[in-house]
């Protein structure tokens, strides 16, 4: 399977993609995102730096002579492959402004929505394509200790929490029956019927629909002892999980929270905090050190 830099790359343009692929491996490792910004720099974002790349293949901190700048016509073309040439068949994403790609890779996009009612995006700007990675065993000290228990997954932007999910969902599938809500397809990067990740031998996974519909559907037709979601964030999802855990599941699942205080101020959290619902909370350090765990916050004492 080709790694994410490389998918990446094929999206390109000629130019673009020569340039990328003369980029050193361990200059392309760390790398979180790939920016393209019309009439600017293809910039590389680092965990502790910046970098513009160059036609030679060397990302450099400065803009220089050699730094290759995106057209217009390059963004156009990219968003012609993301649809295939197909924009008709892409409504959706062309609404919600984001892409899935192939190892679930997230591609986001800036543009200018027409008036129409459904509103879609259209004369792009600017495409972030966010680098998915799969680190196994990074969820290892939290499937050692939690295992049965109702667990949520908090931490800042790009701090990790959609890689410790997905590790921990692999874990988790490997020992019991579990379904996975992957809504925008990133944890599991199923193309053609498969996952491309490995999320686990006894994971079943649903993709495009929105986290409480999955739950619900889940609940009737999957018989799944735990169910995995990503970014819970809204009444309704906490209202499906509480409905599903009153049928005997469990659940592992993400939230944007970067501290303890930040996740006790919200409301979707609120709501299944006030009756006890997760047994502990996870914190990752930060985009700095993404997929390292800070602290396990237990949130109940009843064991």
């Amino acid at each position: 399977m080709s790694t994410s830099y490389e998918v990446i790359s094929s999206y390109m343009t000629e130019n673009i993609r020569r340039a990328m692929l003369l980029v050193d491996s361990g200059e392309r490792s760390d790398i979180t995102e790939v920016r393209l910004r019309s009439d600017r720099p293809v910039t590389y974002i680092y965990p502790d730096r910046i970098c513009y790349l160059s036609a030679n293949g060397i990302p450099e901190q400065n803009i220089t002579s050699r730094t290759i700048i995106i057209s217009p016509a390059d963004i156009r073309k990219i968003v012609d492959l993301l649809c295939h040439y197909s924009l008709h068949t892409h409504s959706k994403e062309l609404s919600d402004g984001c892409f899935v790609i192939e190892n679930g890779i997230r591609v986001g996009a800036a543009g200018t929505y027409s008036s129409a009612s459904n509103s879609l995006m259209k004369d792009f700007n600017a495409l972030n394509f966010r680098i998915s990675r799969a680190v196994k065993g990074c969820a290892d000290k939290i499937f050692s200790s939690l295992f049965g228990r109702n667990i949520l997954i908090c931490g800042g932007v790009n701090s990790g929490k959609t890689t410790i999910l997905r590790d921990l969902c692999r874990q988790f599938g490997n020992l019991c029956k579990v379904t996975l809500i992957d809504e925008r397809n990133e944890i599991s990067a199923v193309i053609g019927g498969s996952p491309r990740q490995d999320v686990g031998i006894m994971t079943d996974v649903l993709v495009g629909c929105s986290r409480a519909e999955g739950i619900n559907s889940a609940v009737r037709t999957l018989s799944p002892d735990y169910i995995f979601c990503d970014e819970i964030s809204e009444i309704s999802d906490a209202k499906a999980m509480l409905q599903a855990f009153g049928c005997g599941v469990r659940f592992a699942a993400s939230m944007h929270a970067a501290s303890y205080r930040e996740l006790i101020g919200r409301e979707v959290f609120k709501e299944l905090n006030d009756v006890g619902f997760f047994d502990h909370a996870v914190f990752l350090k930060g985009s700095d050190r993404p997929s390292v765990i800070a602290e396990i916050r237990r949130l109940k004492n009843d064991f």
